[in-house]
Parts: C-alpha cells; sequence; structure tokens
C-alpha cells in the first residue's frame, strides 16, 4: 500500500474537489463511485467567492468560464406585486471586494469540468459501481469493503457519499433527518423561451407568505433556473429526481406574481422533493475514515452555500493531510477546523426560511415595511460578507 494514497467514498463535487485539491499537493487518489455512470444531475447551484477562489486555485477558472453564468446583481422581489429591492451587486464590486467572482451554474456543468480535470490528473480514473458499504480504522489506515464482497484498504477513507451517505450512519449511528414542512419544486427553462424581461442575468428571491422562489441563470446564460420553496406537509420524498405535474406546481404558485407564473409554465420538466434537514452532528473524524460535504453537514440551501461547504471542505482537507503526519490527527484537525462554521451555516440556512416565509409578507400594509427592513443593506451584509469572505486556502492549519 502506497502511504501516500488516498480512499475517496462518491465521485459528488465534495468528493471530486478534494481529489483534485489533493493531487495538487501531490497525493494520490482513488474515487470510489455507487453510480454505473456519471451524468447529469440536479439543477443550478451558487458558487460564492468562498468557493469560487478554491476552483480558480484549482486552475479551472478557464473551462468554467464556458459554462458559468456571471449575473449582474441579487435582487428580491414581493409574491403578488413583484416590486424590487436590490441585495447586491455579484459582478465589480463582489471581486472588489472579495477578491473571487460570484458564479451561478448547472450542477451537471460544474460536475463535468471537475470529472474531466480529476480523468486529466490522476493515474486512475473514477472506479464506477463500487459502492463502500463498511469501514473500520486500523493501524496500517483505513480498511472498507466494497458491495460486491471486495476489501481494500488506503492511507485514510474521505467519505463524501452525500446526503444518504451510509459512512455517516456507520460513524456516526442512524441519523434520521426529519421532515421541515417545506416542499421543494424546480425546474430549468430555455432563456429564448420567456419575455425578454425575465432574461435579465439577475439573480432574482421572491418572498411571500409560507413559500419563496428564487431564479437565476446557468450555463451560459442558456437556461434559467427555478426554484419554489412551499410549506406544504403530507410529501416526504426526498428524491431530486421525483417528477411532478405543471398543474400541481400551479396549484401551489398559480395565485403569485405574473412574471413567476410565465416562468414555470415554461419549465420544461418539473421536480419536486422534500427538504429534510438535520441538527448537526460531531464525530465526523473517526481514526482514518472521516465525512466531507453532504455527508458531514447536510445543509438546507436557504443560504446557497452546500456546494461552498463541500468545496471548502476539500481546500481544508488537502491543507491538512499535507501538514499532519498520520490520517487521524489530520482528520481530527479538519473537523475541529470546518465544525463551526459549517454548524452556523446549516443553522442559519434553516433561519432563512423563517425571514423568506414572514406571515407579514401576506399583509399589503405591512409587507413593503418588512422587505425594506428585513433586506437593508446594512443587514443584508451582515448576512452574507462573514460567508463570502471566508478564505480555506489561508485557515491555519
Amino acid at each position: 500500500m502506497n502511504d501516500k494514497r488516498i480512499a475517496i467514498a462518491g465521485a459528488g463535487i465534495a468528493g471530486l474537489t478534494t481529489a483534485l485539491s489533493l493531487l495538487q499537493l501531490g497525493w494520490k487518489v482513488d474515487v470510489y463511485e455507487q453510480a454505473s455512470q456519471l451524468g447529469e444531475v440536479g439543477a443550478g447551484l451558487q458558487i460564492s467567492p468562498n468557493g469560487t477562489r478554491i476552483l480558480q486555485s484549482l486552475g479551472l477558472e478557464n473551462a468554467l468560464h464556458q459554462v458559468v453564468s456571471q449575473a449582474q446583481g441579487k435582487e428580491i422581489r414581493m409574491w403578488n406585486t413583484g416590486q424590487r429591492w436590490k441585495l447586491f451587486d455579484l459582478g465589480d464590486d463582489c471581486l472588489s471586494r472579495f477578491g473571487a467572482p460570484y458564479w451561478m451554474v448547472h450542477r451537471g456543468d460544474l460536475h463535468k469540468v471537475l470529472l474531466d480535470a480529476f480523468n486529466a490528473r490522476s493515474d486512475a480514473p473514477v472506479r464506477l459501481n463500487a459502492r463502500v458499504v463498511s469501514a473500520q480504522s486500523t493501524s496500517g489506515g483505513a480498511s472498507f469493503e466494497l458491495q460486491d464482497g471486495s476489501r481494500h484498504m488506503a492511507y485514510g477513507l474521505i467519505a463524501s457519499d452525500g446526503v444518504h451517505s451510509v459512512l455517516r450512519e456507520k460513524l456516526l449511528g442512524e441519523d434520521k433527518a426529519q421532515f421541515t414542512g417545506l416542499l421543494a419544486w424546480r425546474g430549468l427553462v430555455p432563456i429564448q423561451s420567456i419575455a425578454s424581461h425575465l432574461q435579465a442575468p439577475v439573480g432574482t428571491n421572491w418572498v411571500g407568505p409560507g413559500a419563496h422562489v428564487i431564479t437565476y441563470p446557468v450555463r451560459g446564460g442558456q437556461l434559467m433556473n427555478v426554484v419554489g420553496i412551499i410549506e406544504k406537509e403530507g410529501w416526504q420524498g426526498e428524491s431530486w429526481t421525483e417528477q411532478g405535474t405543471h398543474e400541481e406546481l400551479l396549484q401551489d404558485f398559480g395565485h403569485w406574481h405574473e412574471d413567476v407564473l410565465a416562468l414555470m409554465r415554461k419549465i420544461e420538466q418539473p421536480f419536486k422533493w422534500a427538504l429534510l434537514g438535520r441538527t448537526p452532528q460531531r464525530g465526523w473524524a473517526q481514526g482514518s475514515i472521516c465525512l466531507v460535504g453532504d455527508s458531514a453537514h447536510p445543509t438546507l440551501p436557504f443560504l446557497a452555500q452546500g456546494a461552498n461547504m463541500a468545496i471548502e471542505d476539500a481546500a481544508v482537507m488537502a491543507r491538512c493531510l499535507d501538514a499532519y503526519s498520520t490520517a487521524p490527527e489530520a482528520f481530527e484537525k479538519f473537523e475541529a477546523l470546518r465544525w463551526q462554521r459549517t454548524a452556523d451555516i446549516v443553522n442559519r440556512s434553516s433561519d432563512n426560511a423563517k425571514r423568506f416565509h414572514n406571515p407579514q409578507l401576506s399583509d399589503a400594509n405591512k409587507a413593503v415595511d418588512y422587505v425594506s427592513t428585513e433586506w437593508e443593506p446594512e443587514k443584508v451584509r451582515r448576512h452574507y460578507d462573514w460567508l463570502f469572505e471566508y478564505d480555506a486556502l489561508k485557515v491555519t492549519v
């Protein structure tokens, strides 16, 4: 066994970014993926400066420029009247204040760039049909078993097998997610199919009583990503690939502003899933095994930081492994460095649902004052600057 070889379970955003970060520092990496093929899954992601600066440091900027959308800004809109409030600039101001851009990208496009880079830089391709089902930390590293019964060894095993992580359950015990009472709709709309005033390169957060809608461009401005979140009991499917119907979608949002409805009617195929929440939990690092990304700290999407946390994890993990003489030491330090930040993001993401869905938004006399106060510039900076300023490449390990 090469003592500089790391095994990674899961070839998603967290796993591949961690692999690339390790390869950059001279490590050898084996990536095990349970799927039989890697394809386009999911929809839009927002990669804020805390994430983009890491992707740039990995030499991915040129490839990503072909697929990302650079929105000009973010805005709040009222669910029924369409009134607008500008939140912040995502162009030059973002670059000057945080030193890195804000990108909006289709998950499949980002994943392909990461996968292509890994295939070009690694001495071994991603191993498909390779689900890690159990693992133990040993005196010689990490021992783990695949679903086919084969056993393997590595200097350390990094579990990035997602929100339904098998290894999280093995390490932390049964950890059932709790239904939040929120149903999410998502879909993609070809930009050219919608009215010109809806094609603006802006990230928009429509807020309303008991629901909100997020829209932003992806795939270089060819598609508009649309996500609608509504408080709704009774359906708790957590799959991202559960198909819904336009009729169901418009039952939930049919009373909203015509701009929202125009976008929703043009969604090619609506998908729905129940949002489940998990309380932040310690214990990711156990000997020569460690959780990262959604396996470690699954979050609700209301700060748009799930992918960014995974990318941050990758940079810190690689630097910890490079700085310490054993995997257990490195993994213990990684958890110590990442625990509080990720717990804060998870908790604040949950809190944001209350802001977006406040009952005052149903009262015409209170709604405008509520939005003007809740999203006034100083508050906006307090909500977001601490996220964007964080530099995982400079954290002391």
